[in-house]
């Protein structure tokens, strides 16, 4: 479905964390085309200017009544745009344009699945976890790796035990879950039981990390990038990956991503 531009109305805007935020949005036509790893561009207020927009993850959907109504966002404050958002209560509208991007890539003779969050990168990887269930009638074989610096930036676990995901958590200060990086378990998973294929959105270290530990091993790997935006159309030459399959070519995050294979472009 075609990107269409809405003005969305705030349903909730709670802080879940340091500088952590869930955003609920009133936007069905928006929702009613998204797919998990896709994005939303958002104009947020302040003084920016008119062309500035944000891009945020669609991280889960919202249904009310049977139906899809809307979007939720998860994001980090970083700046004046974010910390602008942060300000924003409910009963307020924002100019969202989307569904953007290309998103996972879902196999029916996928079995076994692992999934690879770090910090904020859980963020489109929830909304891949509710699809991968419902695709599946179940959670059956899917695996779940979230990292974070400490326990209040561990995100996203309650949705993936809900779902009935075997999950392990780490932290880098072992508030939490296991005192390591969550390549670590990662790698001991991929010794023991083989995935079939790894979704994996987080840091720039630790998508190489877990390409690297896939490459070893000929599994397939999907990646989420995570990189500054202006336009999200491919215009603004903002985004630009370069390419590894292609010498001397740059792929654009916008709309040649941001889920890529991670053997195709330099993390």
């Amino acid at each position: 479905m075609p990107a269409c531009q809405e003005n969305a109305l705030i349903l909730w805007n709670e802080k879940v964390g340091p500088r952590l935020y869930r955003m609920g949005l009133e936007s069905p036509a928006v929702a009613a085309g998204a797919a998990p790893g896709c994005f939303v561009m958002v104009r947020v207020p302040g003084n920016d200017g008119p062309l500035l927009r944000r891009p945020f993850s669609v991280h889960r959907l919202i249904e009310a009544r049977g139906s899809v109504a809307g979007i939720e966002l998860l994001y980090r404050v970083v700046g004046p745009g974010t910390s602008a958002l942060a300000d924003c209560r409910s009963d307020r509208t924002l100019d969202v344009l989307g569904p953007l991007g290309r998103g996972f890539r879902m196999a029916a003779e996928h079995d076994q699945i692992a999934i690879v969050g770090g910090g904020i990168g859980v963020a489109p990887l929830v909304f891949l976890a509710q699809s991968l269930v419902s695709r599946r009638s179940g959670a059956r074989n899917i695996y779940a790796f979230l990292g974070a610096r400490c326990e209040a930036e561990v995100l996203g676990a309650e949705y993936f035990q809900a779902l009935g995901i075997g999950t392990v958590m780490t932290t880098d200060d072992g508030s939490c879950g296991l005192h390591c990086q969550v390549t670590q378990p990662l790698e001991a998973h991929l010794n023991r039981r083989r995935p079939d294929v790894v979704y994996a959105c987080g840091p720039p270290d630790m998508l190489k990390c877990v390409a690297q530990l896939t490459a070893r091993r000929s599994i397939s790997c999907q990646i989420s990038v995570e990189t500054v935006m202006a336009c999200g159309m491919g215009a603004c030459l903002g985004c630009v990956l370069e390419s590894l399959t292609a010498k001397g070519a740059y792929l654009h995050a916008c709309i040649d991503g941001p889920v890529f294979d991670a053997t195709a472009v330099r993390l």
